[in-house]
């Protein structure tokens, strides 16, 4: 596979692009969107007339403060349009410390096998590309018990290089801690659009799916690609191993797997079937991705699955 740059570029690879560029990534549902003939918008008609002030967050352009109302009122206001983009788009990418598991099964990538974090890091870069190339603004959070950088959606040139910058910048660490952050991020993105996650889920399966709620609650909608590794899925081990926590090295524990695999695997099995009947309630696409399988493979897949759907 052929890389296009380095650095946040590096994530990318011409051959992936080649083929999902044949694809879209089109919103089912209603967005807040300008540029008509892909995504349904809420709004008649054309407009990039002012809509709204909101307070500044990091990562937004600073070109768009408004300095009469910061001299008013002594605190930082940026202007928002209606709209700049067909699509709004988040990319939420989990960095806990259990996204940087690497199994013996996981695909190789460029002569060596992908962490779970890997794995989602590069799918999260490409989808942004896609985005980018369809003229829809795309954001990003890096995120594990706490939200460790929030990027809002955008589509001005050279913002995907910020973007890509970031993931490559990212390396998983900490505990994780998925819901209540779900909860301040659905909070934060003002506007509804696309929301996609990139984790294990490693957390109360009924605490995710309260918070998933709460984007769909604020009208978006949402992707969960859900991504473990094969022996997570499988739990192969056949002797005596010392495991340890990914998210706290001094928690281990040295035990027979053969005695606990069907006690494993039922807790397991019960956790995806729960995760996957409650986002199928709430008309979340869930996507269910072992690192077995080539990253390339599962993303085109997907793509045209839903591209199937929608039409």
């Amino acid at each position: 596979m052929k890389t296009l740059d380095h650095n946040g570029m590096s994530l990318l690879d011409a051959d992936v692009l080649a083929r999902i560029h044949r694809l879209e990534l089109v919103a089912r549902g209603v967005v807040e969107g300008f540029v008509s003939g892909r995504h349904r918008s809420p709004y008649r008609g054309f407009s990039v007339e002012f809509a709204e002030h909101r307070e500044y967050t990091p990562g937004d352009d600073i070109r768009d403060l408004d300095w009469r109302v910061y001299g008013k009122t002594d605190r930082y206001f940026v202007k928002q349009y209606m709209e700049e983009t067909n699509l709004r788009c988040t990319l939420l990418l989990d960095a806990s410390g259990s996204m940087r598991y690497t199994g013996e099964a996981a695909a190789q990538y460029r002569g060596r096998r992908l962490s779970k974090f890997e794995y989602a890091r590069l799918m999260a870069a490409n989808l942004a590309h896609l985005l980018i190339y369809q003229q829809d603004a795309v954001g990003l959070v890096t995120l594990d018990r706490r939200i460790r950088r929030y990027w809002p959606a955008s589509s001005r040139s050279g913002y995907l290089k910020t973007i890509l910058d970031e993931m490559a910048a990212t390396e998983p660490a900490d505990e994780t801690a998925l819901a209540p952050v779900f909860h301040e991020i659905a909070e934060r993105i003002r506007r509804r659009g696309l929301v996609i996650v990139f984790s294990d889920l490693f957390d109360d399966a009924a605490a995710i799916l309260g918070a998933l709620h709460h984007f769909r609650f604020r009208k978006h909608e949402i992707i969960v690609f859900h991504i473990m590794a094969e022996e997570e899925l499988t739990f192969p081990f056949d002797r005596w191993t010392l495991f340890r926590d990914m998210e706290n090295s001094e928690r281990r524990l040295e035990l027979d797997p053969q005695a606990i695999r069907a006690t494993y695997l039922d807790h397991v099995r019960a956790f995806l079937r729960e995760i996957e009947k409650g986002c199928g309630r709430m008309k979340i696409d869930y996507v269910p991705v072992s690192t077995k399988r080539p990253f390339d493979d599962a993303l085109v897949s997907y793509l045209a699955h839903r591209r199937f759907l929608v039409k």
